[in-house]
């Protein structure tokens, strides 16, 4: 009814903070009990993929896990750094405030507090259990982190990267690699990392769907080879990579690759057909960014279809089905959501209170 009462477009980057953050969480959610069940089980106890409903906890609440509980500890970690300078009036994203030093210590102390939280219960990722370990015991972070792991860890906590108004493009990037790195120390990791903040961000500011993968594709090759030596320090020494731009080149050129099986897959799209075996299972976060984006772009945007087709897949579910909810939201609004899911979602206040801080 609002696009109808000519309500523009360009209404939505105000809105995006809490569509995205929502869509992330109920895909998340939706995602949760198929994630280690093959095509057969899931079918046979949720249905088909375009009737299946969001599960409910046996207290009736919409549980997710730590991919929503990670991405808010990158949320709130930035809405902390982002706050000082709001209240001595100087602009968002003002260098001092979002200096690299500052980011990687609220980062770690917000990801060693998830590690110790008790509701760290939900099957949690051990290169994330093992690295912020690590990071809490005091080691320097390109020394915490697991270089050789490009798991999907990486880059499903990533979306509010995109979401921090005022910060430039070499801020956004930075960022969203560094917070791959901390845990993932994998260049794959860092550029899915990177190329899935940049999709969330080009949707939130109007990308029209036919030319997100091409404007993904141009990002990635126009940082090919741009180490962001600022944030990333020696983690390409430590990986004992050649030369940084090297190093970095590999990851893009992953991304490359899965940007392409998604542009494959949709030329014959098939939207019955299980996601992961048209592009990829998600366990990886290239694969992860490129399946949730076929999930994403097959079903043409209709309201829940993303989520899902997300969660009906063979692979990673959650992570697949909480990726392609937060490209949804951004694209579309929180309005595009239930309101019966929302007033019961976990961490429902967490989620708003980003997003009326960002929107």
């Amino acid at each position: 009814m609002r696009d109808l009462a000519g309500h523009p477009p360009k209404e939505r980057p105000w809105h995006a903070a809490t569509g995205v953050l929502l869509g992330l969480a109920f895909g998340d959610a939706m995602g949760y009990p198929t994630e280690f069940l093959n095509m057969q089980q899931i079918t046979a106890t949720f249905g088909p993929w375009h009737a299946m409903e969001m599960p409910l906890s046996p207290d009736g609440v919409v549980r997710v896990t730590d991919d929503t509980q990670m991405a808010l500890a990158v949320g709130e970690a930035l809405a902390e750094i982002t706050a000082s300078p709001r209240e001595t009036g100087a602009a968002w994203g003002a260098a001092q405030a979002v200096a690299p030093a500052r980011v990687e210590a609220v980062l770690r102390r917000h990801f060693v507090t998830w590690l110790h939280s008790p509701d760290n219960n939900r099957a949690p990722g051990q290169t994330c259990l093992d690295a912020c370990a690590a990071l809490e015991n005091g080691l320097p972070w390109q020394d915490a982190t697991v270089i050789s792991s490009k798991g999907c860890g990486a880059n499903m906590r990533v979306a509010p990267v995109a979401l921090v108004p005022g910060l430039t493009p070499e801020q956004r990037s930075g960022i969203a690699q560094l917070q791959a790195a901390l845990t993932h120390g994998h260049p794959t990791a860092l550029a899915a990392s990177d190329l899935t903040a940049h999709a969330i961000w080009l949707l939130a500011h109007g990308c029209a769907l036919d030319e997100l993968l091409p404007q993904l594709r141009l990002h990635a090759l126009q940082s090919r080879r741009k180490y962001h030596g600022d944030w990333l320090g020696s983690l390409a020494h430590k990986a004992g990579a050649p030369d940084p731009a090297t190093f970095i080149a590999f990851g893009w050129d992953e991304c490359l690759g899965a940007l392409d099986r998604v542009t494959d897959a949709l030329r014959n799209p098939d939207p019955d057909r299980d996601p992961c075996e048209a592009v990829g299972a998600g366990w990886i976060a290239e694969e992860a960014l490129a399946t949730a984006l076929y999930c994403f772009l097959v079903v043409k945007g209709y309201r829940r279809a993303p989520l899902q087709r997300g969660a009906h897949t063979s692979g990673d579910s959650d992570s697949i089905a909480a990726l392609a909810g937060a490209f949804a939201g951004a694209a579309h609004g929180p309005r595009y959501w239930p309101d019966e899911w929302t007033e019961i979602l976990e961490y429902r206040d967490r989620i708003h209170a980003l997003g009326r801080l960002w929107d």
